[in-house]
């Protein structure tokens, strides 16, 4: 009853704001095209004042200040400061693997440094405001690029802040361990049309955490007999409600008041925790202005794009790069984002801002606002405490980033923006900006893709330099920023394939923008299909004819740009500095080259490879005894899943095996029991091989199993990605072979710790 009184309190109020905040957003954002449309149409049509204008900022461009040149004296090495700042920035990440406080400090000082640098480059010595069209391209390019620097910049600064609450963590986990802090959980799992066998794993895994005093509840939005009848198989309080008004916030909101703990934790239908995720989180509500902790999202499937590369064994998740390297840097400002599962919130905060957030789609991330905005604390424990399910293929992939995107810009229309929001300090509301300025950066790279288009067919020079003022001043921000990206980022990503993980989903979130800017609140939540399979490659034509039209024409800029690239060197030398008109030619030759390239490599990771099961399977190395008969012989597991085993035996095996053979496998450490039947036998190199799939599982075999599989703390490794020159090998063999062409893919096994030490 509370919670629901003070849900309509706030509606209540919040409706006079909707009818103000709805047009404003939209209004500037058309006020700002108007303005810039208007001031163009004055250029192109010759409007005295207008070109006048444009004519002296031409003239200041021709002429910048002496320190905006390159120098020109004989013997100047223009590639030395280049070369100092890299090596200078390698040194510091060789003597500070990990970013600490001083290295930090001192990298982002230079990055500060020379992105002040650049910007003042390009704005005083690089426009090309000769006419109208390069000037529309010129001031275009530089608008859509400083976008991408304000953000970029805004990051830098919030690092000098980044956090790490491992150690505090340890701390508080002691009372809850010693039983002297053991307030009362409920967990909820919402869930809306997820199988069956997914939502076992996810009441497994949160009944086997460490905890006495919690309660589990199961949420279900669509009303299902079988999922209520495995909650009672499960032993599981099972919630539902007739309608599905507000999505997934109304299911939670509709669960409040029907429990009734001092905290909540909130799992997403997929997502297993690992035992240690209670006795790891409860600890920090000791400190009575904690409301809410969040740990990041681990997946123990592969991520579509790295799947359709090939490259499922040396990249991360996309999400990753949130989860290791922003929300550290956001926790250090107290702007955490909660992210709608794997987290605790403390009820009393919860009901004190009259529950989740219905206002948008993105509830987590706007009901973390609002406990933000009240005061209260809300704390990253940066360590993989649960894992889920990435989604399973590039559609579902999309889907979901759309979702993110209209979400978090519905920040603009509702009362939780939080760049108005009363009760958030400047850096908050600063961190939150940077987030919405993300999503805005994909306009400036739809931008920067028809770039080389304008270069080769409307002889556009938007870039007037030369190959030593490229050198000089362009060279030193973009090797330096090159080379601290994955180290900054704690090595979870490297530049090159975070552009192809923007390119896959570009035109899609550009369109989304602008349409959420225009209507916001057009489309409602939709849930990510999760245990979707596949025994085929797939192209998404939806998704790829965009890329393809634009690969097909920047293909052709490039023959254009490059015919104009070896015009302009034989002539360059005959024509006059005040009237050069070929500076900036090369740069097109060059943005067709690499333009090219990524889109091509953004084309193959469209490409969906097969996924012929639900059910992933993980490098365990278990030592079993395997039953034949009454026969019995020691080995070890290989790899460990749901459905069945690879064995190894550890000597010469003299029990005969055929396929289809019924054998029992014996986990002594674990104190299970499988009956199974040989599919695979491989006698190779003097080992005997085995690949068993398990028969006739017991609920209680199952459960143990589950828990051996998802549950062990600190089984979700850390993997680091491959380094700037490596990425940029691996992205010219997946376009020289690509995936899809190698018919025999080898069998996946994901990696996971061998020991089930807790931190």
């Amino acid at each position: 009853m509370i919670v629901s009184q003070l849900k309509r309190r706030r509606l209540k109020q919040r409706e006079p704001g909707l009818s103000v905040r709805l047009p404003l957003a939209t209004g500037v954002m058309l006020g700002i095209v108007f303005l810039l449309s208007a001031i163009a149409v004055a250029w192109f049509a010759g409007e005295p004042q207008t070109s006048q204008f444009f004519a002296h900022l031409n003239l200041l461009q021709r002429h910048p200040p002496f320190w905006l040149n390159a120098p020109t004296a004989p013997g100047s090495h223009l590639i030395v400061p280049t070369a100092i700042l890299v090596l200078l920035t390698l040194v510091i990440a060789r003597l500070s693997p990990q970013p600490r406080t001083w290295s930090r400090l001192l990298v982002v000082a230079i990055l500060l440094a020379l992105t002040l640098r650049y910007v003042l480059w390009r704005m005083c010595s690089t426009l090309n405001l000769s006419d109208p069209l390069n000037g529309v391209f010129s001031l275009g390019l530089l608008i859509v690029e400083m976008l991408l620097l304000v953000g970029g910049t805004i990051q830098l600064f919030l690092l000098l802040r980044s956090r790490d609450r491992s150690h505090q963590a340890d701390q508080m986990a002691v009372a809850v361990r010693n039983g002297s802090f053991l307030p009362s959980v409920d967990v909820l799992i919402p869930t809306y049309n997820e199988p069956d066998f997914i939502l076992r794993r996810t009441i497994v895994g949160c009944q086997a955490m460490d905890y006495t005093n919690k309660t589990i509840y199961l949420l279900d939005d669509t009303r299902r007999p079988e999922i209520r009848a495995l909650a009672q198989e499960l032993g599981c309080q099972y919630i539902t409600r007739p309608d599905n008004r507000h999505a997934k916030a109304g299911n939670l909101n509709h669960a409040l008041p029907k429990t009734n703990s001092e905290l909540i934790v909130i799992f997403d239908a997929d997502f297993v925790p690992t035992r240690n995720f209670l006795s790891r989180t409860v600890g920090f509500f000791q400190q009575e202005r904690v409301a809410l902790v969040q740990t990041p999202q681990s997946f123990y499937n592969d991520d579509p794009v790295a799947r359709n590369l090939g490259l499922e064994h040396l990249l991360n998740a996309d999400e990753e790069m949130f989860y290791r390297h922003l929300q550290p840097m956001r926790d250090g400002v107290g702007s955490v984002i909660c992210a709608g599962t794997s987290f605790v919130v403390r009820r009393s905060a919860l009901e004190a801002v009259g529950g989740f957030e219905t206002d948008s789609i993105s509830e987590d991330y706007f009901t973390g606002i609002r406990l933000s905005a009240q005061g209260d604390q809300l704390i990253y424990l940066n360590e993989k405490l649960s894992a889920g399910l990435s989604a399973d293929n590039i559609a579902a992939f999309t889907s979901q980033r759309l979702r993110w995107c209209r979400g978090t810009l519905q920040a603009f229309f509702i009362e939780a923006n939080p760049l108005t929001i009363p009760g958030l300090t400047l850096t908050q509301r600063l961190s939150h900006l940077e987030g919405l300025i993300h999503w805005f950066t994909t306009l400036s790279r739809v931008f920067f893709l028809f770039m080389p288009l304008a270069y080769a067919f409307l002889g556009v020079i938007p870039v007037r330099t030369t190959p030593a003022e490229l050198l000089y001043f362009f060279l030193p921000y973009y090797l330096v920023q090159m080379t601290a990206f994955s180290w900054l980022t704690r090595r979870c990503r490297s530049a090159l394939f975070s552009e192809i993980y923007y390119l896959v989903t570009l035109f899609p979130v550009a369109l989304t923008v602008l349409q959420v800017m225009l209507k916001p609140f057009a489309k409602g939540f939709k849930v990510t299909p999760k245990g979707v399979t596949g025994n085929r490659f797939s192209f998404n034509w939806k998704l790829a004819w965009p890329l393809m039209l634009l690969f097909a024409a920047i293909a052709l800029s490039f023959w254009c740009n490059l015919g104009f690239c070896i015009i302009s060197l034989e002539w360059h030398p005959m024509v006059p500095p005040e009237l050069d008109a070929t500076r900036g030619v090369a740069l097109g030759w060059l943005w067709s080259s690499y333009s090219a390239i990524m889109l091509g490599i953004a084309l193959l990771a469209l490409v969906d490879a097969p996924r012929p099961s639900v059910y992933d399977w993980f490098s365990l190395h278990k030592t079993i005894r395997l039953k034949v008969g009454d026969q019995k012989e020691w080995g070890t597991t290989t790899a460990l899943s749901e459905i069945g085993a690879q064995i190894v035996m550890n000597s010469k095996f003299a029990i005969p095996t055929n396929l289809h053979q019924s054998v029992r496998i014996e986990l002594a450490e674990e104190q299970l029991c499988l009956q199974g039947q040989v599919t695979q036998v491989d006698r190779t190199n003097s080992k005997l091989k085995l690949r068993i799939v398990f028969e006739a599982i017991s609920p209680k075999q199952h459960r143990r199993l589950i828990e051996l599989l998802y549950c062990r703390p600190g089984q979700w490794l850390i993997h680091n990605a491959p380094g700037e020159l490596r990425s940029l090998w691996l992205l010219l063999r997946v376009l020289l072979r690509p995936p899809a062409l190698n018919r025999n893919r080898p069998f996946r096994i994901i990696p996971v710790a061998p020991t089930a030490a807790e931190p």
